[in-house]
């Protein structure tokens, strides 16, 4: 059976049958809802929502397999793939794991460790690392070579450091255990970028975040996607950083780690110095920066994942909102200085009349537009007014709240309610080619009124006729992957 219907099989604590039938259906080209509610007998009971783990986890693990066989067949066109390696690329359970195994093998430029093996330095490099009691300089005596680029001695060693830090880069071992490492004890930190003003209105936005440091693997998700942003807009420079004081001759945390990694540890020998420093050279110039790459990339990935989630549950909860029923309903469309839209709409969402009022600044209008709507909700029979939730919404609110005392007054039987509404993706709907060929008598400004009463009335009904990520349900949408922002929103439709 297909190992990658094993593992899932596995992880989602199921039958290799179930699972294997799942992706036929899935390959197929039927949708997870489909499966889930009409071939339940034929997948033995997996739900949705193992039915949408299985989906993200089968097309992560192909993409793994396919990977893994470009990684293999290019170690093997260079004749250096032996058993032991061919074990250890097939064992590997993630992406990044498979690409720390491959990065010796990576066809890249050419680098000052690719010039010092060419040159012949490899085996003084070994012999040094091997037995730190030689000296540095007597050794590298023998391996100038002008035409080389090795012109005396020093030039020898320092091709020795760049051969050596470039091999312990590229140990995968090391690298896992160092990102892992940094993971569990590094910290986020961000700093006013050098040079930005900080009384900048722009850059205020980013105020909390212009002395900040937190646990990497702790930083919640908004806190993460706003550093990024500051960083991305250059507001804010960040780090990884480890809570350690440097000292002046004393080796780093980090470079501490990789010695002992290596089984070496500076005894006073000849070659230790030299030792030590392409030690700190690994760190410093080959690992820090790409380990703290992979980790901001990491933190990333898991930010997005958790607003992502929270953009579906909140859409979820939009689309299945209790709806009004037939109720005759009153939308208002707030607004300052261009008036608040109204639409009446009838108990089937017919559109019975529209007009603008103009209760705020600058006109100030508010008994004319109290008369206005009195007027609509009497000619009508509105009992139920809807409020979007934008600019001017409380003000328009309270708009409302004298009209239902006004209309309660005048006539006490009548029953007359006001709800807030969400009004995300009103205005995408307004001007869109949907709106234009429902509404086409209507203006653009008026088809929003439109839709924030339809939508009090039957939530779903009116909000499926808007692109998902056009309903602003969550915070930084635009710094999270569109891709799977948009197959998060899809499924919450579909399901």
């Amino acid at each position: 059976m297909d190992p990658i219907v094993l593992q899932i099989a596995a992880e989602l604590k199921a039958r290799p049958a179930q699972v294997r039938t799942a992706v036929e259906l899935l390959d197929g080209g039927a949708s997870v809802p489909f499966i889930a509610r009409y071939r339940k007998e034929a997948t033995e009971g997996l739900d949705d929502i193992q039915l949408r783990a299985l989906e993200e986890r089968l097309a992560y693990l192909r993409e793994l397999a396919e990977r893994r066989a470009a990684v293999l067949r290019s170690i093997d066109e260079q004749g250096k793939l032996t058993p032991v390696l061919r074990a250890a690329i097939e064992a590997a359970p993630t992406k990044q794991e498979l690409e720390d195994l491959y990065l010796p093998y990576k066809q890249k430029r050419r680098t000052k460790g690719t010039i010092a093996r060419e040159a012949g330095l490899e085996p003084l490099a070994d012999r040094l690392f091997a037995d730190p009691r030689l000296d540095p300089a007597t050794e590298a005596a023998g391996f100038v070579n002008l035409e080389g680029g090795f012109a005396d001695t020093h030039a020898v060693l320092d091709g020795v450091r760049d051969l050596l830090s470039e091999r312990w880069a590229e140990d995968a071992v090391l690298v896992r255990q160092l990102r892992e490492w940094l993971w569990a004890e590094g910290l986020l930190q961000s700093r006013l970028a050098m040079g930005k003003d900080e009384s900048n209105a722009d850059a205020s936005k980013f105020r909390d975040y212009f002395d900040y440091a937190e646990p990497i693997q702790r930083v919640p998700s908004h806190r993460a996607l706003a550093v990024f942003r500051g960083r991305a807009l250059q507001w804010l420079d960040t780090k990884l950083v480890l809570d350690e004081e440097a000292v002046v001759g004393t080796p780093s945390l980090a470079e501490g780690r990789i010695a002992r990694h290596l089984g070496w540890g500076h005894a006073a020998r000849r070659s230790d110095d030299l030792i030590r420093k392409t030690v700190a050279w690994t760190w410093k110039v080959k690992l820090s920066l790409s380990l703290e790459r992979d980790l901001f990339g990491r933190l990333r990935e898991e930010a997005e994942a958790v607003a992502i989630k929270v953009f579906g549950d909140n859409l979820r909860d939009l689309l299945l909102a209790a709806p009004a029923g037939k109720r005759a309903v009153m939308g208002l469309d707030p607004g300052i200085r261009t008036g608040v839209k109204v639409a009446v709409v009838n108990e089937t969402g017919k559109v019975l009349a529209t007009h603008t009022v103009y209760p705020h600044e600058p006109r100030r209008d508010w008994e004319g537009a109290l008369h206005t709507l009195g007027r609509l909700v009497a000619s009508h029979g509105v009992n139920l007014i809807a409020i979007g939730n934008g600019t001017a919404s409380r003000e328009t609110d309270k708009l409302a709240a004298d009209l239902v005392k006004r209309v309660q007054q005048l006539a006490p039987d009548t029953q007359l309610d006001k709800v807030v509404v969400s009004e995300a993706g009103a205005s995408v709907y307004s001007a869109s080619e949907f709106a234009s060929k429902e509404l086409p008598e209507l203006d653009v400004s008026l088809r929003g009124a439109v839709s924030i009463a339809r939508r009090l009335q039957d939530p779903l009904a009116e909000l499926v006729k808007i692109d998902p990520k056009s309903i602003g349900v969550g915070q930084y949408q635009h710094d999270v992957n569109q891709s799977g922002l948009a197959r998060s929103l899809d499924a919450v439709v579909e399901d």
